[in-house]
């Protein structure tokens, strides 16, 4: 997917105001809207201008469009980087509503996962709407449960209209057992009700950070486990470091590489508890000394064997 450049379609600076931004809008809307323009590609263009409008005149939109627009060039290749949103609070009317179907690809793949919860209605009585966020936390909080502080930035519009960050600091406590895209509620942490009503919820969608052994689905868990050859072809019992504890996993006898064991109850805990998946890789030595060189020799001369061959069989 190619970057699209917001800033550019609007034909204003990185640094507009609020008020620069609706009347660069207003006249590209009077030049391209179809009804009265005569240019041959004024609704396409019209597309386009409100698709920047959309973004760049919501504080909260633009405020991440920001985040993830920094170093890159328009029609360059585009991704979002996984967990590039934790961090940021977004209210409910941030959220893309039904005419974000008619924007692109570039559009649906940043904003469409702002806010989840429904939106409020009106009246003089009204409860606050919910807040959302992700937050990033630590594997290891799964297995004994924690309290962590966490900084949420919430987007706002500062006295000249330019967009800022707002950080607060909340403390926040992690149940055990916690999965991967289960929501946190703080009651009465989100948006203030009018009138006398009830504040919204501050609602916290769990993501883990990137672990340097561990993965996860759902309740379980998953470990590349790494063995030795002898391991593999004699059978074994190897020692396993889990977030849990240390567990001794039996390696079966011809176990290839690609094989998967599973040790049940071993995941992450739950009712009922998750299982810990262990992909096999077998891993030769190096043959980095004499007597590892002469060893590799032997076993080519007494153990005849052509992995190829085996494969193509």
């Amino acid at each position: 997917m190619e970057f699209r450049d917001y800033y550019g379609t609007l034909g204003v600076a990185r640094e507009a105001p609020a008020d620069e931004v609706k009347k660069a809008y207003r006249k590209l809307a009077r030049k391209y809207h179809p009804d009265v323009s005569k240019e041959p590609d004024a609704e396409k263009r019209m597309k386009e201008v409100n698709e920047a409008y959309e973004v760049l005149s919501d504080p909260e939109k633009r405020a991440a469009y920001d985040q993830l627009g920094r170093g890159y060039q328009p029609g360059q290749e585009f991704r979002p980087p996984p967990g590039w949103d934790a961090g940021f609070e977004f209210s409910e009317h941030g959220r893309p509503g039904p005419e974000a179907a008619d924007f692109s690809d570039f559009f649906a793949e940043i904003f469409g996962r702002m806010g989840h919860g429904p939106r409020r209605g009106g009246g003089a009585r009204a409860q606050g709407g919910d807040h959302h966020a992700r937050i990033l936390l630590d594997l290891e909080d799964a297995f004994s449960g924690a309290t962590r502080q966490v900084t949420l930035r919430a987007p706002k519009l500062d006295d000249q209209g330019r967009v800022t960050l707002a950080e607060h600091t909340l403390e926040v406590r992690i149940p055990k057992g916690i999965r991967e895209g289960q929501v946190i509620r703080l009651a009465g942490q989100g948006e203030p009700g009018f009138g006398g009503g009830k504040p919204g919820d501050l609602l916290l969608e769990v993501q883990f950070k990137p672990h340097a052994r561990f993965r996860t689905d759902g309740r379980d868990l998953l470990l590349t486990l790494p063995v030795a050859p002898w391991e593999a072809a004699l059978g074994a019992v190897v020692r396993v470091e889990v977030p849990g504890g240390a567990l001794d996993v039996r390696i079966p006898a011809g176990a290839q590489t690609g094989r998967q064991l599973r040790a049940r109850g071993k995941g992450l805990p739950a009712d009922p508890p998750g299982d810990l998946l262990l992909d096999i890789r077998i891993v030769a030595p190096p043959a980095t000394t004499p007597k590892a060189k002469e060893l590799y020799e032997t076993m080519a001369r007494e153990m005849p064997f052509d992995p190829r061959k085996e494969h193509e069989s």
